[in-house]
Order: C-alpha cells, then structure tokens, then sequence
C-alpha cells in the first residue's frame, strides 16, 4: 500500500447519508476512527439537517447541499478547536444526520378508560385513540433531550414516548375544553386544538382525535 492510499483509509473524503427508510429519525455518521480533512466534502440531502458534535458540544450544522469543509463554514468548530489560523489539521468529531420531514398519520389511544366528571352525565369513562403529525424544526434540541447518543434513533422509539404523554395529558386537555360530552364528536377540531399546547408548547405538531368513546358505567352513552 503507497502512502496516498494509506492516508485515504485515515481520512474522511465524503460524508452523507444515502437514506432509504422512512422510519428513521437520526442517524450517526460511522466514521470508523477516521478523521475529517479539510476539504472534505459534506453531502446532505433534501429534509435532512446534519450536526456536528465536538467533544460533547454543538458545532456547526448544516442544511441541504453540497458542503466543502473548510475554515469559511466551520466556525463554531474552529473556536471549540481553537485553531488560530484556520482549519488546516484534521480532527475527529460526532456527526449526526436529522430527518426533519414530516411524518403524518403516526397513532396513539388510552389503554384503559379514563375517568372524567360530566355536568350531564357524572363520571364518565372515557376512551380516545387518533393520530398526530410531527416535525423536528430544532435539531439540537432533539438530539440533546430525545435521541441522545443513539447510533439510530427510529420512529417506534419516539413513537412510544408520545404516545404516552398524549394520553397523560388528554384528561386535562378534554377538561380545558369544556366539552360536554354529547358534543365531543362535532368538536374535535377544539380538542386537538387544546390538547397541541399541553403536549409540546410552540411545536409545529398536529394532534386531534380521531374517535373518542364515552362510557358510564358498562353502558354506551356517545361514540
């Protein structure tokens, strides 16, 4: 082996992630031990975002295109370095893919019933299952609170946790709403509506139930 092929193993040339799933929400580069070269070339495609992490911390983050790395697009990277004069050696650091399309039609439902009082009715117990839409817009923050250091973070992972904290807070939504039970089926606009702040304020989320079941005692009283 000549020296250029040697130093061609060592070197990272061409980073990206060529993504044929639909299920998976972030993606860490294997850099298998190699180091980034200046001018190597950062590929990220259409609904992806990439993030690089050194030594822990944020470093730059890049949109889609075609990116040569170098000291000009680099600049948190060059301060946590602290290269005085540029980005001239290489260096070794996480670099995480995002997906930040949006994933539609993802399901969530009550286990079991929960209780509610009704001014009509008294205690209910109510069931509920629908769907909900997502979109990562803060990639640093996904990374940080959700995917954490996962080589692959999929959807059923994060599906599981909303699920549960949907139907954690369904009880309190339906009760900000004021919804008799009667009306709940012509209403369910302002049940998402309630619901959406409660499960993540500010999220470009959609949440809204698609069948809501209400029962007092064993017997049916709306549907």
């Amino acid at each position: 082996m000549g020296l250029m092929d040697y130093l061609k193993t060592q070197f990272l040339e061409i980073i990206q992630w060529e993504d044929d799933s639909r299920d998976t929400l972030s993606w860490r580069f294997p850099d298998e031990d190699k180091e980034v070269k200046r001018g190597a070339q950062l590929i990220v495609r259409e609904s992806q975002t990439c993030q690089f992490i050194y030594l822990g911390q944020f470093g730059d983050t890049f949109g889609p295109g075609k990116h040569t790395l170098q000291t000009d697009n680099i600049p948190i990277l060059s301060t946590l370095k602290g290269w005085k004069y540029g980005f001239e050696s290489p260096f070794k650091a996480d670099i995480y893919f995002v997906n930040t399309r949006t994933f539609t039609g993802n399901k969530w439902g009550t286990s079991n019933p929960v209780m509610l009082r009704d001014p009509d009715f008294g205690i209910v117990r109510v069931r509920a299952f629908g769907t909900y839409d997502f979109k990562i817009v803060d990639v640093r923050t996904f990374l940080k609170e959700v995917a954490g250091t996962d080589h692959q973070f999929r959807l059923d992972e994060f599906a599981d946790t909303m699920r549960s904290r949907i139907v954690s807070v369904f009880t309190d939504a339906l009760a900000s709403a004021k919804v008799p039970v009667l009306d709940v089926a012509s209403r369910y606009s302002e049940l998402g509506e309630a619901l959406l702040p409660i499960i993540n304020p500010g999220a470009h989320q959609q949440v809204w139930p698609r069948d809501v079941e209400f029962h007092r005692g064993e017997r049916l009283r709306a549907a």
